[in-house]
């Protein structure tokens, strides 16, 4: 009878254990959710990515946001091959493109998904309730929920300056002041408003006298049109290095045609252009989708609480979190003392003690041993149209502006679009 007994609650705890390895979605809800929920066993959970331009791109915004995305999956020990679902080349004006990728990600079981561009905002919000146990993340949006749908940017404003700095000393080196910038927009959204002004503004602490130069093309992503900017900055202005804010090398390969230097953006671009490209501001997207798929494998087969295990509905994190930086400068372009630079006003961002857009200007004395002093000087931070935008002396703009509302350009920025 002993024997009996022990077989019945061993069989019963059995039954229990396995009841609490995966929830179930309760009998009579309703739920268009083909993914019935988050699951426990990390060799079940699948990662859903919907992707702007192509999977298997070489460089650039895609190109970055996949490397980071299989790497956060290999460092959790996760099979990218069997685990990542990927719909990429999805146009993000098309409402009903998006919609479609979502639908398919969801009916090929993806328990967590990716929407890396900004245009992908309004489907993702309203598929995030439709399909209430996926957990939904949003890249350099601002629309969220309490539940199971964030949004993540990152402060490559930061990077941006840093890059400013070797661009500044190359025009300095060149002996010309005039810096081109391919521009995706300017003062229609934060993003590349800020970027354009940190890039400025670190080419100016060096060359006090740089003038920034933007073409815009009015759309994330378009190589012809980028090629185009970029050769049209320097016919029209003789520009000596070439910054971008767009998604693929394009502008690169245009420097290095004509004999001219740039600064890439998203990925290392130096392979696409080995002799002229300088440095780029990058994101390592891999800090961000690691904290994400950990929060989303805690969430234990609720989504709901997701936003909860991620501290929050918006993450925004910069160089001192490293998941944005400059790329490997490029010593063999660069001017002599750029890295020393770079590395100096690296730490003092890092440290807190500084942000790019404050009322405090930098410039530098370089000693022959190549040591780098920064000057910190009390100085208003100007417009291009001369109004006062931070006082002289007083901290940096705040992050509701520079992430949302920055819709200035700041001196020395020549932008006639706008």
């Amino acid at each position: 009878m002993k024997k009996f007994l022990a077989m019945i609650l061993a069989a019963a705890m059995t039954l229990s254990l396995a009841a609490c390895g995966k929830k179930e979605t309760p009998q009579g809800s309703a739920s268009k959710d083909p993914a019935s929920s988050v699951q426990n066993n990390d060799d079940d959970f699948k990662v859903g990515a919907i992707y702007i331009t192509s999977q298997s791109d070489v460089a650039g915004y895609t190109f970055q946001h996949h490397t980071g995305i299989t790497n956060a999956m290999k460092a959790l020990g996760m099979d990218p091959e069997k685990q990542l679902l990927i719909v990429d080349m999805v146009d993000d004006n098309d409402a009903t493109a998006i919609d479609n990728a979502i639908d398919t990600l969801a009916g090929q079981g993806a328990n967590l998904i990716f929407g890396i561009s900004f245009g992908y905002i309004e489907p993702m919000a309203a598929k995030a309730e439709e399909y209430p146990n996926i957990i939904f993340s949003h890249g350099t949006g601002y629309k969220s929920n309490d539940t199971n749908f964030n949004n993540y940017f990152g402060r490559i404003y930061q990077a941006r300056y840093l890059t400013g700095i070797a661009a500044g000393m190359k025009s300095l080196e060149l002996g010309n002041n005039s810096i081109g910038y391919v521009a995706a927009y300017n003062t229609e959204f934060a993003e590349t408003c800020s970027g354009i002004n940190a890039f400025a503004l670190g080419a100016q602490s060096v060359n006090p006298n740089a003038v920034v130069h933007v073409n815009k093309i009015s759309t994330w992503g378009d190589e012809n049109l980028e090629r185009q900017a970029a050769q049209a900055l320097i016919d029209t202005y003789s520009c000596g290095v070439i910054g971008q804010h767009c998604d693929s090398a394009q502008p690169q390969l245009v420097a290095a045609e004509n004999g001219v230097f740039g600064c890439g953006y998203n990925s290392d671009m130096t392979e696409q252009a080995p002799n002229n490209h300088l440095t780029a501001a990058i994101w390592h997207w891999d800090v961000y989708y690691k904290a994400a798929i950990e929060a989303a494998l805690a969430c234990e087969g609720d989504a709901s609480k997701f936003v909860e295990n991620m501290n929050g509905s918006a993450y925004y994190a910069g160089l001192a979190e490293n998941l944005v930086d400059a790329s490997p400068l490029n010593e063999t372009a660069a001017a002599p003392n750029t890295q020393a630079v770079m590395d100096a006003v690296r730490e003092l961002i890092v440290s807190g003690e500084w942000d790019v857009f404050s009322g405090v200007k930098l410039s530098y004395n370089i000693g022959a041993d190549g040591s780098v002093e920064i000057i910190q000087t009390n100085a208003n931070l100007v417009d291009n149209k001369g109004n006062v935008v931070v006082a002289a002396g007083e901290g940096s703009v705040s992050d509701d502006v520079i992430k949302g509302s920055m819709n200035y350009n700041v001196a020395g920025v020549d932008a006639p679009q706008e």
